[in-house]
């Protein structure tokens, strides 16, 4: 999950994508590799509960075993970010292969023979290390777009910088999809974007459109996916939706299977 701009979604859309995911039996393993550690305050993880994460697997002093923590919600389980890893950024330049220190960390996780079926990773608002160290151990990027106009300027810059990502360090990486996120029927902008981006990105953007919800927004504060806070919500169908969706277009590309 990336965008390296703030207030889009992102998190939100990690957190509830990964539940929705979890929820249809899959096996998810979500990172929190931002240090803000918002997925991990979303999903009931306070600060005293991240002693080992996503920091120490980036530095090798923990294994992913070591590292991974269970949430409580079947089929999910949470790499947390701790504090530290706001140094990480600087730390990661004088280390060797320091961009591929999270993909030789979850090597022993990927199938065949993984724990997981999906791991999802939680980038920073930015394109430094930490998101660089995401799109080389990555398969696919998705990016939560919000439906306003600023939104729409910097996914340009994400684009080359996953073409560049491509070309340089992970030849296997591609744009996943885009989510349409905060959409507001009622507002006329909110349709112009969506039909920009469209428009602009094709069948690359998702059908399903996360609307603004209330509901979503209280679930963080309760250290819940909104699917638990309030399952009836629109907030919590449209996630499920898009997890659904994510999986059948997976399936189109023979990578995910019943």
């Amino acid at each position: 999950m990336a965008n390296q701009k703030g207030g889009v979604g992102k998190t939100t859309t990690a957190i509830n994508l990964a539940a929705a995911l979890a929820a249809t039996g899959w096996s998810v393993l979500l990172i929190d590799l931002d240090p803000q550690g918002n997925a991990s305050t979303g999903l009931g993880f306070a600060g005293k509960d991240r002693e080992a994460g996503s920091y120490e697997l980036l530095m090798g002093s923990r294994t992913p075993p070591e590292a991974i923590h269970d949430t409580g919600i079947p089929g999910l389980s949470l790499v947390p970010a701790e504090p530290d890893l706001t140094g990480a950024e600087i730390e990661l330049v004088a280390l060797e292969r320091r961009e591929f220190r999270l993909r030789d960390a979850l090597a022993r996780l990927r199938p065949p023979g993984g724990s997981y079926r999906l791991i999802l990773i939680d980038c920073p608002p930015s394109l430094g290390l930490l998101t660089l160290n995401a799109l080389v151990a990555a398969e696919g990027v998705v990016v939560p777009l919000q439906c306003e106009f600023f939104a729409l300027e910097g996914i340009t810059q994400l684009v080359r910088t996953v073409d560049l990502v491509r070309r340089g360090l992970n030849p296997g990486l591609r744009l996943q999809g885009i989510v349409l996120t905060m959409h507001d029927r009622r507002n006329n902008l909110s349709e112009l974007v969506a039909a920009d981006a469209r428009g602009f990105f094709g069948d690359r953007v998702y059908d399903t459109v996360i609307p603004r919800n209330i509901r979503i927004s209280e679930a963080p504060s309760h250290g819940k996916p909104v699917l638990l806070y309030d399952s009836r919500s629109p907030g919590a169908q449209a996630y499920i939706r898009l997890a659904h969706e994510l999986l059948e277009r997976e399936r189109g590309r023979g990578g995910a299977k019943a």
